[in-house]
């Protein structure tokens, strides 16, 4: 006789197992949300300064629909989360490129480490894009929740 399991047991359950899509997918949509208005302000107070500054701007409301779009249906966790989650991957590594070139191109350059890594583009934002594509990815490999 199958044992009937609730709430976190549940959870666990489905996480043991790999059952984790829809969950991901929903926090990969969170994700990309507070990444896009985070990314925005701070690139803002730069006046958007180069023209690649716009790159995560516009492909957090990618992520966000496609995170949405995984959590509602399987077949596009499957296909469009992927696609827009690698694409942000590949924009928060590209972000991590452009912002060591602009601690770099402060007066000192990588020689004037600690003040140019508080003064400079934060260098590790960037990963925090790379971690939200990532999530994305990974619901897409996982299975759906029962």
């Amino acid at each position: 006789m199958a044992e009937t399991v609730y709430g976190v047991d549940r959870f666990v359950r489905n996480v043991r197992h790999g059952r984790f899509e829809r969950s991901l997918s929903a926090l990969t949509a969170a994700g990309a949300a507070v990444m896009t208005v985070e990314i925005y302000l701070e690139h803002d107070k730069s006046s958007f300064g180069d023209p690649w500054m716009w790159a995560p701007i516009v492909t957090g409301p990618v992520g966000l629909a496609a995170g949405l779009a995984g959590f509602a249906s399987h077949r596009m966790a499957k296909t469009a989360l992927p696609v827009a989650s690698l694409i942000i991957l590949g924009n928060g590594l590209q972000g991590l490129w452009l912002h060591a070139r602009g601690i770099h191109q402060k007066p000192g350059g990588w020689r004037n480490f600690r003040y140019n890594m508080e003064m400079g583009p934060p260098l590790m934002a960037p990963l925090l894009v790379t971690l939200v594509g990532g999530m994305g990815v990974l619901a897409a490999v996982l299975r759906r929740e029962k």
